[in-house]
């Protein structure tokens, strides 16, 4: 075989190589954005279901607030409706903001900052609605009273406030502790996911 017969082969098997790395390259891309986004459908999985639930009880609600006949009552109300609906909409669209980061189109450095940024957002309107979980508990008592035993909680002699208050604040502490901690494992592992990127940026 003369020398340039040689070359045009050896040069042929290199592109033929090269196309072969792009398109194995390529196909890890595309598992590790598919692997990425199964990760954060964890999230959006159970978040969905309890906005599903959130929603279901405000609308079952809103009607009741006819029975709000002071005003403490009906701000109680407006509050607890307020809250099944806006929070869990903010927790959807934080996760949605997760779950739609461009793996394909973005660099390696791109892609972290972003994701950086989004999950440090997602965490802390959980830590935020961990707080307001509280107020909610406190809040909603009086209107379930309301609809279920039509009692005013601020003129009833009963001491529910003394045992039931606090018994759920200890179970909604504990909860909203094991499920913070669920939450950063999830987003941890996407983001290991990511930086296995890292190294298919090096070659």
């Amino acid at each position: 075989m003369e020398l340039q017969e040689m070359q045009a082969t050896w040069t042929q098997m290199s592109q033929e190589l090269e196309k072969q790395k792009t398109l194995t390259n390529e196909l890890i891309i595309e598992m590790t954005h598919q692997r990425y986004r199964n990760k954060i459908g964890i999230l959006s999985n159970y978040e969905g279901l309890c906005a599903i639930i959130c929603f279901i009880d405000a609308l079952l609600l809103i009607p009741q607030l006819q029975k709000m006949d002071t005003w403490y009552l009906l701000a109680s109300g407006i509050f607890t409706v307020g809250y099944l609906v806006i929070l869990p909409a903010i927790v959807l669209y934080s996760i949605y903001k997760l779950k739609t980061i461009d793996v394909l189109k973005n660099s390696y450095r791109e892609l972290l900052v972003v994701y950086a940024k989004r999950k440090k957002r997602f965490l802390q309107i959980q830590q935020i609605g961990i707080g307001i979980n509280f107020i909610f508990l406190a809040v909603s008592l009086p209107v379930v009273l309301k609809v279920f035993k039509d009692k005013d909680l601020f003129m009833d002699d009963s001491n529910i406030l003394l045992w039931y208050v606090p018994i759920m604040a200890i179970f909604l502490f504990l909860f909203s502790r094991w499920g913070y901690g669920k939450y950063k494992n999830v987003v941890a592992s996407a983001n290991s996911i990511l930086e296995e990127l890292e190294e298919k940026e090096r070659f």
